[in-house]
């Protein structure tokens, strides 16, 4: 009766289609990997992915024999499976050079188990080098600097911090979002000279774990000073390099 039991316990079990429940999230240019397996771990023979509300919606089906589909054209040579993993329920699906166009929700469905879910995947983008810090008009005993950051996607926020990492009052951020999907930002802060100032801009993106700053430091307080500009690059690594110019 155990064996039994055990054979039929084996018969009749469902596979689920598990994919994962978090967003999955990728820059602009990179590969990215949709998540999906088959628990108990089965044979998947045909795999089928697409995208609600994309005509045509498939963007990439896998079966034995299958020759000739209809892909929608924007995924063309940018998709795979995993052929090899197939038999082990690994029914993933990677997407080549992500573009912003690649961000939404997709659909797995898995013929042999009628079992389908979905997964969302947010597509970012960030701008590739430091904020652009421009002192503006210089009025002892006060500095107007403006910030500004390119390129990102989806929409960042920009702060000012002083030498202690502490939130500064400045003006309201200006965001334009151009033709190409991307915003740019532009901040402007009111700052008083004191002695050794530090002061930084920061622009993030904390959907996408993207963040780009720039500091500033005023030396004294006379208007011959140096102001010395440390561009420091934040994820997905850091580095530094130092401008100086005269004021």
């Amino acid at each position: 009766a155990g064996v039994l039991g055990l054979l039929l316990s084996l018969v009749f079990t469902q596979s689920e289609l598990i994919c994962s429940h978090q967003p999955i999230v990728a820059l602009a240019g990179d590969d990215v990997i949709l998540p999906c397996r088959l628990e108990p771990a089965i044979s998947a023979r045909t795999v089928e992915w697409t995208k609600p509300g994309l005509d045509p919606k498939y963007i990439h089906i896998h079966k034995e024999g299958l020759k000739h589909w209809i892909q929608n054209p924007s995924y063309n040579f940018r998709t795979r499976v995993f052929v090899d993993e197939l038999e082990q329920g690994n029914v993933s699906m990677k997407i080549f050079s992500v573009k912003l166009s690649d961000q939404g929700k997709y659909r797995c469905y898995i013929h042999s188990v009628q079992e389908e879910a979905f997964i969302h995947l947010s597509v970012g983008e960030s701008d590739s080098v430091p904020p652009l810090l421009s002192p503006g008009s210089v009025s002892s005993p006060v500095i107007k600097v403006t910030c500004e950051s390119k390129g990102w996607h989806p929409e960042p926020e920009l702060l000012w911090l002083d030498g202690e990492g502490k939130l500064l009052s400045a003006g309201r951020t200006k965001t334009i979002r151009g033709p190409d999907d991307l915003y740019t930002v532009r901040g402007r802060v009111t700052v008083e000279k004191r002695h050794s100032n530090n002061f930084t801009c920061r622009v993030q993106q904390k959907i996408i774990n993207q963040t780009r700053e720039t500091q500033i430091h005023v030396p004294g307080r006379n208007l011959s000073d140096l102001f010395t500009l440390l561009l420091t690059h934040t994820c997905p690594s850091r580095s530094r390099t130092s401008t100086m110019f005269d004021r």
